[in-house]
């Protein structure tokens, strides 16, 4: 029982938060004449004294103490005597432990903002430097149509900003502070939840004293909003990944983000990258952990959530990590623009523009167009050459309505220029969305 009981190894990790809401409770009660004001002024004293312990040596594993809450308690007994047992008046470990985590994921909340922030800093960096750069843009990993490497980057930066929104509602959510809500039903005591909450930066109190102890969306929200934000993580590792292998060459990592073979000594392995990827399964099954946990119980407390706090450790932990392995790659990383242009006009990649062009100049059906360009693109591949490579002669050959405006059309860099509708991937797009970005990020 001692074994499977004890919670200390990991909520110890609450020490800060518990600190804090008890010196706000205890200050709370002394406010109200519930303990004597010298009492609150000695236990707050103690608790100060914990704290600089905890700091300085950690907080002891003692398994029979079981949690956090009952190592401070007694280690304050230690400290300040039978004076110690008055700080648990008027609350229960149940709202003890429910205002310490939504403290803790708060904090995991506002570390996740600030990373994801840096991050959006480094791409929109990155896609302002190369709002020209031309690459091949793909859908089914086949190149489609060209696009810039500012615009590619910039997707990246609006997954991030949705993020941050999840994060965001995340916390506007959960910023109420169960304190007060004692074990179950509230307590007799005079107390003043209002105050205990705004001391510990709280909206408000929570309304109903079961749902208090009970609760624990604000941790599911932020798991949710980590999976999301790690799966966005993942997709941008794979790029990465992909990007960096020889058939590809369009990147060369950082080496600080890159590991060498034990045996083959001329590899450079995106190590980094993978474990972003690896770790964004590792993140998604903390999520599903803790829906699994929290499925089927009944009000109010059960020791079933004991168990909330090790995959939401195991999250953040993660997902901080990722952060700054991505926001160090898209800093760090030489982008092989040559290659990327080189990419985009081996493989038709304006095939679509040929067929605009004789949907606009010809006055031809696009279902009839998009025909006349697969003959094109054949023809191209048959010879090894580009599009615009081919002789205007071959080109009537297929279509007599082809003229000699359309080679105007048909160079990456007049596709790009081209996708000039709000959102688009021309370079005076991709300006106006970097100069947007930059002021959105307090850049301007």
């Amino acid at each position: 029982m001692r074994e499977i009981n004890a919670s200390i190894p990991f909520d110890k990790a609450l020490w800060r938060q518990d600190i804090a809401a008890s010196k706000a409770h205890v200050a709370m009660l002394g406010a109200q004449g519930i303990v004597a004001a010298a009492d609150a002024a000695t236990i707050a004293a103690g608790l100060d004294q914990v704290a600089a312990e905890y700091e300085a040596s950690g907080v002891p594993e003692n398994w029979d103490l079981e949690d956090i809450h009952m190592t401070t308690e007694s280690r304050l007994a230690e400290l300040i005597g039978p004076v110690a047992g008055r700080l648990h008046t008027a609350r229960s470990r149940n709202d003890q432990v429910a205002t310490d985590f939504r403290l803790w994921v708060r904090e995991a909340m506002e570390q996740a903002d600030a990373g994801l922030h840096a991050l959006q800093v480094a791409l929109v960096t990155r896609a302002g430097e190369h709002a020209d750069s031309i690459m091949p843009g793909f859908t089914h990993l086949q190149t489609a149509q060209p696009v810039t490497l500012g615009h590619h980057l910039l997707a990246y930066y609006e997954m991030a900003a949705r993020d941050r929104s999840r994060f965001a509602d995340a916390r506007s959510r959960m910023n109420q502070s169960p304190l007060g809500a004692a074990a179950l039903a509230g307590t007799g005591f005079p107390i003043d939840r209002h105050a205990t909450a705004a001391a510990l930066g709280f909206d408000c109190p929570t309304r109903n004293s079961l749902d208090s102890v009970s609760d624990r969306d604000f941790a599911l929200d932020y798991l949710m909003a980590a999976a999301q934000t790690a799966l966005h993580l993942s997709r941008l590792a794979e790029e990465f990944i992909i990007w960096a292998s020889q058939p590809f060459g369009f990147v060369r990592l950082p080496d600080s983000l890159s590991t060498g073979s034990s045996i083959m000594p001329q590899k450079k392995n995106p190590d980094a990258a993978e474990l972003v990827r690896g770790h964004s399964g590792r993140i998604v099954g903390c999520l599903t952990a803790l829906m699994i946990t929290m499925k089927g119980l009944p009000l109010a407390y059960s020791k079933d959530m004991q168990d909330d706090k090790p995959p939401v450790f195991e999250a953040a932990g993660l997902l901080t990590l990722c952060i700054a392995a991505m926001t160090g790659m898209v800093q760090a990383t030489t982008f092989r623009t040559d290659r990327m242009r080189s990419a985009a006009e081996l493989g038709y990649a304006t095939a679509t523009d040929l067929a605009d062009w004789l949907v606009r100049q010809a006055n031809i059906p696009f279902r009839e167009a998009h025909h006349i360009t697969g003959s094109a693109v054949k023809l191209a591949e048959s010879r090894g050459v580009a599009l615009d490579q081919l002789p205007l002669d071959d080109l009537q050959a297929i279509d007599a309505r082809v003229d000699a405006r359309v080679f105007a059309a048909l160079s990456v860099e007049a596709s790009v220029a081209a996708r000039a509708s709000y959102g688009g991937t021309a370079p005076e797009q991709v300006k106006a969305r970097v100069a947007e970005a930059r002021v959105a990020l307090g850049l301007e």
